[in-house]
């Protein structure tokens, strides 16, 4: 028995000594961590001082400018991709986050585990865009050689009901990846939470059926139609637009957090594929929320949810054709620049 006794004391000193040991690695290492923030967030001012400076400095050559400009860009990209990053101040998290989760903190500590957050949004991009494809062909299809011309609303509530659980799953990583240094605009945060929106009105939106249901279901099939475009841009800018991403990550010009999404446009020989299908795809959802509404105006489908959905498709037509000519333009300044660059080193 005073064996046994021994060895509860001795293991009761060792849990101690460990306690111990393990609050003061914690202390130090705290200490280590604010010296660390305080120290890459002086530097990430220092950064943006100085860009600051040259751009108002107006006297300056302009060679030597483009050089400097670079040199802030890769080491900006550096601080922001290396280990470092988790000491820089995080962005506030969004309310939908707050909203589903809490106070938590979805900001990872190290690198890694912040590139396989990318890794799986890219991933469930993918799923969800030949999804995006498929799910209203078969609809369309099973209505012209199945249904005879009609559609049942249980199959079309069920497209509406995945449609919700797609942009709350994509509204929810993108605001996670934000949290974690990704460069997605705000607006593709809106636009989720509109198409969000829509799907949950849509749920309670009776589809009707004969007499007369082609008129009635006019909307809903044009709707469909316009799905299925927006699936095949959607894997378009998936396979194309993110070989460039990676292109620019590599030249330093962009962070590893940054992703692709609907605004963004592929260099010369993608443009003239994506931009068109983009402004299509934009003119094609406004003509339908403007379908819609005409419906419900002149009281073909009477009914508050097609009002609500022609407003919404409308106004994320506007806001997605505004965001594409945004980065259109600032694409444009910057080769206009880099043609300049080229230009100058050539008569140097």
């Amino acid at each position: 028995m005073e064996e046994v006794e021994e060895e509860v004391r001795q293991m009761v000193e060792q849990v101690k000594e460990l306690h111990d040991s393990a609050t003061s690695f914690v202390s130090s290492s705290s200490n280590e961590e604010l010296s660390l923030r305080k120290r890459s967030s002086a530097v990430d001012a220092s950064i943006t001082r100085l860009h600051s400076t040259l751009l108002s400095d107006k006297h300056l050559d302009p060679k030597l400018f483009d050089k400097l400009e670079e040199d802030l860009q890769r080491a900006r990209c550096m601080l922001a991709d290396g280990d470092t990053s988790s000491f820089l101040p995080s962005k506030p998290q969004g309310r939908f986050v707050r909203m589903f989760l809490g106070p938590v903190n979805v900001r990872a500590s190290r690198k890694d585990i912040q590139l396989k957050v990318k890794e799986e949004y890219n991933s469930y991009r993918d799923r969800t865009a030949l999804l995006f494809l498929v799910f209203p062909a078969i609809l369309l299809t099973l209505r012209s050689y199945v249904w005879g011309g009609c559609l049942p609303a249980f199959p079309v509530q069920l497209y509406e009901a995945w449609l919700l659980f797609l942009y709350a799953g994509l509204a929810m990583r993108e605001n996670i990846l934000r949290a974690n240094g990704s460069d997605i605009r705000s607006w593709w945060l809106y636009h989720h939470y509109c198409a969000m929106a829509m799907a949950l009105v849509s749920l309670t939106w009776e589809i009707k059926g004969q007499p007369n249901c082609v008129q009635k279901q006019k909307g809903v099939r044009l709707f469909l139609q316009w799905a299925m475009m927006q699936g095949v841009a959607m894997l378009l800018q998936n396979r194309y637009q993110r070989q460039r991403l990676y292109t620019r990550i590599a030249l330093g010009k962009a962070k590893r957090m940054d992703v692709v999404w609907g605004e963004t446009a592929g260099v010369d020989g993608q443009l003239w594929l994506l931009c068109p299908l983009l402004f299509t795809l934009q003119g094609f959802e406004a003509y339908v929320g403007l379908q819609l509404l005409r419906t419900a105006l002149t009281g073909v489908v009477a009914e508050w949810q097609v009002l609500i959905c022609g407003i919404l498709l409308v106004v994320m037509a506007v806001g997605n054709f505004i965001n594409t000519i945004e980065t259109l333009m600032v694409k444009s300044r910057f080769k206009a620049k880099m043609k300049r660059s080229k230009s100058r080193a050539e008569l140097d």
